[in-house]
């Protein structure tokens, strides 16, 4: 009787009419919030609960009785909502609908990249995607790709590549020798400290160069900082520029990190996660110049490129690089580890069931050309400095500096005293994401605390940012 009761359940949990049945259901779900998230004037864009609050809510659902399909609406009655126009939170794309029927599409048929047999169209189109980009960055015929999730472990990637090419001992094989080190912009993502980390440097393996008044590396001090990094016993290997800075959306001198890294021979890294977009805009690619002056670019289509997270491009300007990373046997995946072979992504990467991402890149501009890009990062670019004017107009707010790309910090400053600006500033966002209308997030930059938006919805406009600083006043005001 067990027996048959499993059969019964396993027939029940691969009958392709059910499927079919409640997939219909679920689209039409996902198609009534789309609608809602870009025509309704008043939604929640996130139920706010706390944290333990949330928990002890599923742990209930779970032993209630509820179908699949009513399961699906209470999960998005409790998730925020990113399609919503006034989420200007964190640098999530607001995805199109297109490329989340790819990821279902990529889930069901559960193909791998890390060997070509297991993922023959996965392979092949992550090698198109990538090629495309490349050819974007710059890049010429001999640069290679790959597609991963997520730009941390992208950026640990590249990294390792720099220390295969430019440490003075082979550490894949031998281990550490000498005290390695990589020069970082203070404003680079915290997945650089990261990776170094990971990678056994240290404290002293990441050389932080101070930033200008615009929140650029200061190019006039990397000398004095690669010096006293020699003097004191450390082997630099790479310089990271930042395309652009996660905190600020400051993007650094390019062409200035790559010449210094030329002159040294380190391995030049760019961190173009978010900001790395713009080489798809003519009106922008001015803020990436040099960039296809690096050894190694990371761009995660899955921020402005309206694709599903993670999906993250790592590219290097000469491909042997990143099959040399990696190199090692595995004979049940392959017959030679030298072999540089595109179709068995496994070589190249961490990660080897690695579903097919590049699916869901690929049905975007199969679907509405590469202009979509372009499109999109002019969009989310141009109605940010929109929003920075309107920052600008009004005495009681005042702006961290002028946004190159669609992240911007201002914070209220009409405060009694000078002291309360930070508490007050904390308090407003509090209130802001407890009340649900809006979603926006914080930083601090110099002990100070700035409440900070990137723009990822190319439907949120002036009318949005209005509603939302009156918001803002009004809290401000009661506080």
């Amino acid at each position: 009787m067990e027996l048959l009761s499993t059969q019964h359940l396993l027939k029940e949990a691969y009958d392709p009419q059910n499927f079919r049945d409640i997939g219909h259901q679920l689209i039409d779900l996902l198609a009534d919030h789309l609608e809602d998230a870009q025509t309704a004037s008043k939604n929640v864009v996130l139920p706010y609960k706390a944290p333990e609050d949330e928990l002890l809510f599923w742990q209930q659902h779970l032993q209630s009785s509820a179908s699949p399909i009513d399961t699906f609406k209470t999960v998005l009655e409790h998730s925020i909502h990113i399609q919503d126009p006034r989420y200007m939170g964190h640098q999530t794309a607001t995805v199109a609908p297109i490329a989340s029927l790819a990821g279902l599409m990529s889930d069901l048929l559960n193909n791998g990249t890390g060997v070509f047999e297991m993922g023959p169209a996965s392979n092949a189109l992550e090698k198109l995607v990538t090629d495309l980009l490349s050819s974007h960055v710059g890049y010429d015929a001999n640069a290679s790709g790959i597609l991963t999730s997520g730009g941390t472990l992208a950026n640990l990637t590249a990294l390792l590549a720099a220390r295969k090419a430019k440490s003075k001992h082979d550490v894949w094989q031998d281990g550490h020798k000498n005290k390695l080190a990589v020069i970082v912009s203070e404003e680079s993502h915290y997945c650089i400290d990261r990776a170094t980390r990971i990678m056994g440097f240290g404290d002293d393996g990441i050389i932080k160069v101070p930033v200008d008044k615009n929140f650029r590396i200061k190019t006039t001090e990397l000398e004095n900082h690669y010096r006293k990094a020699v003097e004191n016993g450390l082997e630099v290997i790479a310089v990271v520029g930042c395309a652009c800075s996660t905190a600020t959306g400051s993007y650094d001198d390019l062409e200035a990190l790559a010449a210094f890294s030329k002159k040294h021979d380190l391995w030049f890294h760019v961190d173009g996660a978010h900001g790395g977009a713009a080489v798809f805009s003519e009106k922008h690619r001015h803020l990436v110049k040099g960039i296809e002056l690096a050894d190694s670019v990371v761009i995660d289509f899955h921020k402005m490129l309206m694709t599903p997270a993670l999906t993250t491009a790592l590219l290097f300007k000469e491909g042997k690089d990143v099959y040399k990373t990696f190199a090692q046997k595995a004979q049940y995946l392959w017959d030679s580890p030298q072999s540089e072979d595109w179709f068995n992504s496994g070589k190249r990467t961490f990660e080897c069931t690695k579903l097919m991402m590049s699916i869901k890149v690929y049905i975007i501009l199969k679907t509405y050309g590469i202009e979509v890009f372009e499109q999109n990062v002019n969009q989310l670019y141009d109605v940010t400095k929109d929003f920075a004017n309107m920052i600008s107009e009004r005495s009681n707010f005042e702006l961290l500096t002028l946004p190159e790309a669609n992240i911007l910090n201002f914070r209220y400053v009409d405060c009694k005293l000078e002291q309360d600006i930070n508490e007050i500033n904390t308090a407003i966002r509090q209130q802001l994401i407890e009340a649900g209308e809006f979603y926006i997030v914080q930083t601090t930059v110099g002990g100070q605390k700035y409440l900070r938006c990137t723009v990822m919805n190319p439907f949120t406009n002036k009318d949005h940012f209005k509603a939302l600083l009156n918001e803002i006043e009004n809290i401000g005001n009661l506080l």
